[in-house]
């Protein structure tokens, strides 16, 4: 643990090496957070665990800095991340779906509209989380750090410098949110 705040230190100040062995600590947690996280849909063919704590680190070594003060803040920011990353593959994949710069064809599927596609189920959490977002940012956190970083009550709680009884609380206020906001 010593080693991860002084790596995080360095980090802040521009050290990109420090960013390598911040990641190369905690990469089996993170490989777990991404695994937690895409093994919730079956059907999510987007991105694999590897690959989405890839894209994680180059997006955290395209910033200048770091400006995270602890390991619970960095693992929050990596479910930020995630979210993100997994929100721009959704609509990367719907984009090609629908056919970008493709002639479009109309086909006749009495099926189609009966199947959830995870791209949009996505891109709808995103948009309810925006929406969230106006209301409470903090659910928003706590809905990031849990959906998208698979973090614990506990780890949340530390990150976001308040009790696991309020996390709690606030996970059953967002899942409500969320939930209304969706079947709109």
């Amino acid at each position: 643990m010593g080693d991860i705040t002084v790596w995080i230190a360095k980090a802040r100040q521009g050290d990109s090496e420090a960013l390598g062995q911040i990641f190369a600590a905690l990469y089996p947690e993170l490989r777990g957070v991404a695994h937690r996280r895409l093994a919730r849909d079956v059907r999510h063919a987007m991105l694999d665990t590897t690959a989405l704590v890839h894209e994680c680190y180059l997006k955290f070594s395209s910033a200048q800095r770091l400006s995270v003060q602890d390991r619970a803040h960095f693992l929050s920011y990596c479910a930020t991340a995630m979210r993100s990353i997994i929100v721009d593959a959704a609509r990367s994949a719907q984009a090609g779906r629908h056919g970008g710069t493709a002639a479009h064809v109309e086909l006749d599927t009495s099926h189609r509209d009966s199947l959830a596609r995870p791209e949009e189920e996505i891109l709808d959490v995103d948009a309810a989380l925006s929406a969230l977002a106006e209301l409470d940012p903090r659910l928003v956190r706590v809905v990031e750090m849990r959906y998208f970083g698979g973090m614990t009550d506990l780890e949340i709680g530390e990150a976001l410098g308040v009790t696991d009884r309020t996390v709690r609380r606030d996970w059953e206020k967002a899942r409500l949110v969320l939930a209304h906001a969706l079947r709109s």
